[in-house]
């Protein structure tokens, strides 16, 4: 549906020349009325004062909330005539993207270095950026700018490297093993745009917790001991981290790194071992609530005929301690994952407003863009065996959601 914009003519605006002079009130009343990301690119890719009108606009995070995310598929490369300059690059290439609310858009895409999508992991997507890793090095990419930064090496442990392992107890073998395989795994956010004040980047990587302040030269770290932090989110203005026993913390950023343990329960269907693969959970923040969704095997033996579970509770924070409650259905909103574990969840709240299913989980995947399953008590759009398994590490990028920089960016 598109909406119709009527200026009457018997009452001339004063000073008006062109388009481009709208008033930025009347054009930031536009934005909720648009029926896609492709639309708002559209609308800011009209004049610079248009452009100025979204950057400026107060509301602009509940963009987010408003229209589904876009879909990078990094294995399906497309051609583009004016390819932008490399900014560093060495080998920048196009890659499909797709808006679910105008599929039959053409033209969208987005620029990742090659080199970076076959050598490093992707620990995701934060404030519009794609955060890379391997072996201590990591890269933030802008992947609808084509722009990079380049922290500092993360001061990770060598130790491991230089054992004589001969010399070594077999359960010591088995812990520094550990060491080596958990490092190699990374979840990454941004606590705020790159170009904000105060941003940091937080790289959670085996037993330690890193802390960059954007633009400087070190890093600061938190050992964690015997915690394996795989998740942080931004809930109500604060940093919410996840371990492998799925565990929740605040993670308290001043004077230094802090992590404290929230008391909660545990949701009756969620073991709390880490080694039991028939059950997934992670966090998404929802609107003004922050819930934990289960993937749940109903056998141990996977085939065909074997059914999935999907259930959602909310962190109620009101008693005391803290409750994980059964949500039986989801009203009005949406979920959008990925199928690699470090991929961050988005949600979108009315999505028939874009063609959309209400209580619906999206996830990436490849070949097909995506599939479909219902959350709680709501019933599979559609059944595929094939692709019921979901969310596990995976060496390379996987496709993944994201929304672009701009919906963030205080800057024009």
């Amino acid at each position: 549906r598109h909406s119709k914009l009527c200026v009457s003519t018997s009452t001339p605006m004063s000073g008006l020349q062109d388009w481009t002079d709208l008033p930025k009130d009347l054009l930031q009343s536009i934005f909720s009325r648009l029926g896609s990301i492709h639309d708002l690119l559209a609308f800011v890719a009209t004049c610079r004062s248009w452009r100025v009108a979204l950057t400026s606009y107060s509301s602009k995070s509940t963009l987010c909330t408003l229209f589904p995310p876009l879909l990078i598929q990094p294995n399906i490369r497309v051609h583009v005539p004016r390819p932008p300059c490399n900014n560093g690059h060495r080998n920048l290439q196009a890659y499909k993207v797709i808006d679910p609310a105008k599929q039959s858009a053409i033209g969208l895409h987005c620029h990742i270095d090659e080199e970076i999508l076959q050598t490093m992991r992707c620990a995701g997507p934060s404030y519009g950026q794609l955060i890379f890793y391997n072996h201590g090095h990591c890269v933030v990419v802008d992947p609808f700018r084509g722009t990079k930064v380049s922290p500092p090496r993360l001061p990770l442990r060598d130790e491991y490297r230089k054992l004589n392992w001969s010399d070594i107890p077999f359960k010591q073998k088995i812990m520094e093993l550990q060491q080596l395989v958990t490092e190699s795994y990374c979840s990454a956010i941004l606590t705020a745009p790159l170009a904000s004040p105060n941003s940091h980047m937080l790289v959670s990587t085996g037993p330690s917790l890193f802390s960059w302040s954007v633009g400087s030269d070190t890093w600061s770290e938190l050992q964690c001991s015997d915690v394996q932090i795989i998740q942080i989110v931004e809930f109500n203005g604060q940093f919410i981290a996840m371990d492998l026993r799925q565990q929740i913390y605040t993670l308290e950023m001043a004077p230094k790194l802090r992590l404290q343990e929230i008391t909660t329960n545990c949701p009756p269907d969620l073991t709390k071992s880490c080694q039991d693969p028939s059950r997934i959970s992670w966090l998404v923040v929802c609107g003004d609530m922050l819930l934990m969704l289960v993937h749940s095997c109903t056998s141990i033996q996977y085939n065909a005929s074997v059914s999935f579970i999907r259930t959602v509770h909310y962190l109620d924070m009101s008693t005391k301690p803290a409750k994980w409650v059964d949500m039986e259905k989801l009203d009005n909103w949406a979920i959008f994952t990925g199928s690699d574990i470090r991929s961050t969840s988005f949600s979108c709240m009315n999505p028939e407003h874009w063609g959309g299913r209400s209580k619906c989980l999206y996830v990436a995947r490849s070949p097909k863009p995506w599939s479909e399953y219902g959350l709680g008590n709501e019933p599979d759009p559609s059944v595929d065996p094939t692709h019921q398994h979901f969310r596990i590490w995976c060496h390379l990028m996987q496709p993944l959601w994201v929304y672009p920089s701009m919906l963030y960016s205080d800057g024009p």
